[in-house]
């Protein structure tokens, strides 16, 4: 069942970039995408009044008594937010911060029935309760019954609590209660209204900014371009070395008051899914390898390896999310060792969703990538600083760095 839901949601992802004038379409696609442009219309209205309920107090907005920072996006798809979710998660609790990440948890599995029927006997409802995933001490759950994002957050960061429920408002007060919690990052919450942000952090991905303009079903927009005006900081990802100033002047339009941080996902090293082995990237240089990826953009993964000098003989994609099976890493692993690759690289977000092998023939890496700002690290300072209540007024020491490229590690 699940594999169907993937490849159709996989044909709709590339049905949605198809143009609707182009002449080698045929007739049933072309009215297919025009059903689609008619739905879009009324999920655009349907939007709006949602923001226009809320605006004027007939949805309620619930306040926890804490600092809530939502990081979010206007489309679907990969625009790199886990890392930068991970990156605020650590300057937080380095200021003394007792942190926790409110995720949805997106395709994770719900526990076995038996455990439910025992929970119900015993008048303890789960789904009256936020999955834990780690409360700030030790990884409770595993990848399957977290997520993939919140397992791979709470693996990262080992002093912070990653708490998954649909009801973030429910997540965020046991994150208070039962954790004492003092800080609330909102995973993926630009749209989640019910609980009421402090700082909205909305990231732009550089390499397909808004997909095709239009809303969803017929595009990749959740809610208009024009509602980024609600962000206090814009973050620009996947940028070059030399940033985005296109994007980042029409952004400056669309919202004045933001500020606007460029930044690129910078990879790391390489480090063995079943071990602690770490290898430097310049091991990649000329080495035959098999990419392996279940993600939303798996170009950007591709071209990283190659530019790191990989020679890729074979890309094996899954739809993002996929949740590997021993019989299909097995025969990935036979079909590398017949190409005569040398390893098999994955990402990081692949990785927590492969099961364990008693041997692995062929060596499997994933390729750890962290958030590095380019332009904008003292705003970016100052985010931190308006999240924890420090002097605003305050100038901070000479850094013996450049301001305007800081490493997030």
């Amino acid at each position: 069942m699940s594999k169907r839901l993937g490849k159709l949601e996989q044909y709709f992802q590339n049905l949605v970039t198809l143009d609707e004038n182009d002449p080698n379409l045929d007739f049933g696609t072309r009215l297919l995408l025009f059903c689609l442009k008619r739905l879009s219309h009324l999920y655009l209205a349907i939007i709006q009044l949602r923001l226009f309920l809320y605006a004027k107090g007939v949805f309620r907005h619930h306040t926890l008594g804490c600092q809530v920072i939502s990081i979010g996006n206007l489309t679907v798809g990969g625009t790199g937010k886990t890392p930068v979710v991970e990156i605020f998660a650590r300057e937080l609790q380095k200021e003394g911060r007792r942190v926790a990440i409110l995720s949805r948890g997106y395709k994770k599995e719900n526990p076995p029935l038996y455990r439910r029927i025992i929970a119900t006997l015993n008048g303890r409802k789960t789904h009256n309760y936020p999955r834990v995933v780690s409360d700030g001490k030790s990884l409770l759950l595993n990848s399957a019954m977290s997520g993939d994002e919140p397992y791979m957050l709470a693996s990262n960061l080992p002093d912070v609590c990653v708490l998954v429920d649909k009801n973030r408002v429910r997540s965020g007060r046991y994150a208070i209660s039962r954790l004492g919690c003092d800080t609330l990052i909102l995973d993926d919450g630009f749209q989640y209204l019910a609980l009421r942000h402090r700082v909205e952090i909305v990231l732009v991905d550089r390499t397909n900014p808004f997909g095709n303009g239009y809303l969803l079903p017929r595009g990749l927009l959740r809610e208009p371009v024009t509602n980024i005006k609600r962000a206090n900081y814009i973050f620009i990802t996947k940028c070059e070395p030399t940033g985005a100033p296109e994007i980042k002047a029409k952004l400056k339009k669309m919202n004045p008051n933001a500020e606007i941080i460029e930044c690129c996902h910078s990879p790391r090293y390489l480090k063995n899914v079943y071990s602690s082995e770490k290898l430097e990237l310049a091991w990649l240089q000329n080495r035959k390898i098999v990419a392996l990826s279940g993600i939303a953009a798996p170009a950007g993964f591709e071209n990283e390896l190659s530019a790191r000098g990989a020679k890729i003989v074979e890309k094996i994609r899954f739809e993002d999310h996929h949740r590997y099976t021993q019989q299909e890493i097995i025969e990935i692993i036979n079909k590398s060792k017949t190409l005569g690759a040398e390893a098999i690289i994955t990402t990081e977000k692949d990785a927590v969703r492969f099961p364990l092998l008693e041997r692995c023939d062929v060596p499997i890496y994933f390729l750890r990538v962290d958030i590095e700002i380019i332009t904008g690290a003292e705003d970016f300072k100052s985010c931190i600083k308006r999240i924890c209540f420090k002097d605003m007024e305050k100038k901070t020491e000479p850094s013996t760095t450049s301001p305007e490229k800081n490493s997030a590690t």
